[in-house]
């Protein structure tokens, strides 16, 4: 049996993945973006450690999300073992276990015993923080103890991040099957603006033309019975449950806000698609300049006193067939700010919120009529 042996007179291999220069690297770990695939990307070799805290697009998938107070006690106990892998452990270091509890249904709102501000505020605060569970050194779960990383933590690796989108494995808001329920929010030190979709029912196309849904008649007015039957209390709990969603979210971005002063856009959503909380680079560094002023109740932004705008269809059927029963789109936004801007930013504004056919529907809703409400700050 003969054994073979490298000719020593042969020159070595040349491995051009080494020619490529750091700029196209980087191009690449930007369009990989996911933050637990570039701590694997980080412990390839010492060339990708040192570049992938330059990237500027990151994505942080996560099951739960814990505040920083909470888990600094299990972050300072496990800051010698990191040292092993160095400073992108945490990264490789996540498996992302659970499911965040969801919120009550949001039927146990309308109680006769509470209120439904109070009644939403009780249930949605206790939901405000959520754990991750770590793994050990080995890749193993930590079986003497659970160690917890918030995605604060993941994030202080890097240095030059432009673009963070965060995503949560779902909505907070525990809602009835066949019940659409979608908002968006964008905040600065506080709430800028916040647009809610929601529908009793979505019937899906196929349905027999013997219906005649249409759009109706009703000049976009909106009946009696919605008053009577319960309808515009529900709207209600949609609008205070979303706004408190939106504003724990906020909350608790603080810490990652302050890290990352080169942030651009800073998204928080849910696989669900559910509520999107957006950030860009002005309401950013307004939020830095300015803190936030948090709810005495929970670990929340507070909201300021509201108009709302919110106009209402019985059935809205849209161009690819779908029908929305209990249409219903409002539009939110701080008291303070002048009623002259709601006007202009209306319908550019609320056209953009959504994604289709979500979209269209609230281009639809916004052409009927609209009333206005007020809500106290909360």
């Amino acid at each position: 049996m003969s054994s073979v042996y490298p000719d020593p007179d042969q020159p070595e291999p040349v491995d051009h993945f080494d020619r490529l220069p750091d700029s196209v690297l980087l191009l690449v770990f930007n369009k990989i973006g996911d933050v637990k695939a570039l701590g694997r990307c980080c412990v390839v070799s010492r060339r990708f450690h040192s570049l992938v805290p330059q990237v500027e697009n990151v994505v942080v998938r996560v099951d739960c999300v814990i505040s920083d107070d909470d888990c600094s006690s299990s972050s300072s106990s496990s800051d010698k073992s990191r040292a092993l892998v160095g400073p992108f452990s945490n990264l490789f270091r996540l498996v992302f276990g659970g499911i965040v509890k969801p919120l009550q249904a949001l039927g146990q709102f309308l109680g006769p015993k509470r209120s439904v501000l109070n009644e939403t505020l009780n249930s949605l605060s206790s939901s405000s923080l959520f754990v991750a569970p770590g793994v050990g050194d080995d890749g193993e779960m930590d079986h003497g103890g659970v160690t917890h990383h918030s995605p604060t933590q993941v994030l202080r690796n890097f240095n030059e991040i432009r673009f963070l989108r965060i995503e949560l494995p779902s909505g907070e808001l525990g809602i009835d099957d066949g019940v659409l329920l979608k908002w968006r929010a964008d905040f600065g030190s506080t709430l800028d603006n916040c647009v809610i979709l929601g529908a009793a029912s979505v019937i899906n196309n196929g349905i027999s033309p013997e219906f005649g849904f249409g759009n109706g008649d009703d000049n976009g007015s909106i009946p009696e019975t919605f008053y009577t039957n319960g309808g515009l209390k529900l709207r209600v709990v949609w609008t205070i449950s979303s706004l408190i969603a939106a504003s724990a979210r906020h909350y608790l971005l603080q810490p990652i806000i302050a890290d990352h002063k080169t942030l651009d856009s800073l998204v928080l959503t849910d696989a669900d698609g559910q509520g999107v909380l957006c950030m860009n680079r002005d309401q950013l560094e307004e939020l830095r300049v300015k803190p936030l002023s948090a709810s005495s109740a929970s670990k929340r932004t507070l909201v300021p006193a509201l108009n709302l705008r919110l106009w209402y269809a019985p059935y809205l059927e849209l161009p690819d067939g779908v029908v929305l029963k209990g249409a219903t789109l409002v539009a939110i936004r701080p008291s303070e700010q002048s009623a002259s801007k709601n006007e202009v930013s209306d319908s550019s504004w609320l056209s953009n919120a959504f994604e289709e056919p979500y979209g269209t529907a609230a281009k639809m809703l916004v052409k009927r009529r609209t009333y206005c409400l007020e809500m106290n700050s909360f």
